[in-house]
């Protein structure tokens, strides 16, 4: 297992597998480095936090004070997912004394099955993203040397895109130039549609998004329709928004009821509409929409998400008489 310390308080382990261990028992191979680990670091669990509920497989027999479910999606509808999964879910909701859910169709689909549900909507880092702000930014160089007007997207390229719809909007427009930011995952890079005004820029850090954010006159959400997309509220939203970058997205229900709604992102269906409502954005003038935008956002903050995320975890504790709480471990060895 590899073991890295970040920041001095976060220890960050890495099971890593041979290639010739049979699939059947990684699970019982990642419980006995658990175990192990546990074992080392010599002290109680205080919140076991679950991002996924296939890590049941390996992690349910932890003795933690209290179990945090962080449902960010709904990973039973992706392309590949195990059949294990939904069964999962139902064990880790059953278990979960806290779930978080990270958006609103989320927050509605669990709280019909839990009690104990509360709505965390992705925040933003504000100050991060605020550097595509500032117009003397340098350009990242594999687009520097593009026409304008650019339009841009970044994200994990997977079945969540509208293919057709991109390669659609591609073809109406030849004058613009659609700048896709991200890796591949479940899909063939070798079946991205291809065009001269079409650039797929591959994955990126997240240090270097602001640069590209800054040389693009409008962003879009192409995403499509599907049981994929059903329960998203996409992390990009805000992003987009903190960086200045005026944005279209298909009719996903968490953007129109949290963004679409008040008007800071526009709602298109289909690729004449989508094309229509960018030539919007690119004649509007920005300044108070851009006042409407940092007005929002300065309501919302990955702190003020933590410390309700911490105020309930102190309640939780306090009705479970958890009056002593376990102490930190000591991870300054790894550092």
């Amino acid at each position: 297992m590899d073991l890295h310390c970040v920041a001095g308080k976060v220890l960050v382990a890495t099971p890593r597998l041979a290639a010739e261990h049979d699939p059947r028992k990684l699970d019982i191979l990642q419980r006995q480095q658990l175990d192990r680990l546990l074992i080392a670091l010599a002290g109680p669990v205080a919140i076991a936090w679950f991002y996924t509920p296939m890590a049941l497989e390996f992690a349910a027999h932890v003795p933690a004070a209290i179990t945090v479910y962080d449902c960010m999606d709904e990973l039973s509808m992706f392309r590949g997912a195990s059949p294990r999964l939904s069964l999962l879910e139902r064990r880790l909701l059953k278990k979960a004394d806290l779930v978080f859910a990270g958006g609103r169709s989320l927050f509605e689909a669990k709280r019909r099955i839990c009690g104990n549900v509360h709505l965390f909507p992705s925040s933003v880092d504000v100050t991060h993203f605020h550097q595509a702000r500032d117009s003397q930014s340098a350009q990242p160089p594999d687009q520097a040397n593009l026409p304008r007007p650019r339009i841009g997207f970044f994200g994990v390229i997977d079945e969540r895109i509208d293919y057709v719809l991109l390669s659609a909007m591609a073809t109406a427009r030849p004058d613009w130039h659609f700048i896709m930011v991200g890796p591949t995952a479940k899909i063939d890079p070798a079946h991205l549609p291809q065009h001269p005004n079409l650039h797929w820029i591959g994955k990126r850090s997240y240090d270097e998004l602001p640069a590209y954010l800054a040389g693009w006159d409008a962003g879009i959400m192409p995403f499509a329709l599907n049981d994929a997309t059903r329960f998203i509220s996409p992390t990009k939203t805000p992003e987009f928004l903190a960086a200045a970058v005026p944005l279209v997205s298909t009719p996903i229900a968490d953007v129109i009821t949290d963004w679409g709604n008040d008007n800071l992102v526009e709602i298109a269906d289909g690729p004449e509409a989508m094309i229509a409502a960018l030539e919007r954005l690119l004649k509007r003038p920005r300044a108070q929409w851009l006042a409407n935008v940092d007005e929002r956002l300065s309501k919302q903050s990955w702190d003020m998400i933590w410390a309700g995320m911490e105020r309930l975890i102190d309640r939780t504790a306090i009705g479970k008489s958890l009056t002593d709480r376990p102490r930190p471990l000591d991870v300054k060895r790894y550092e």
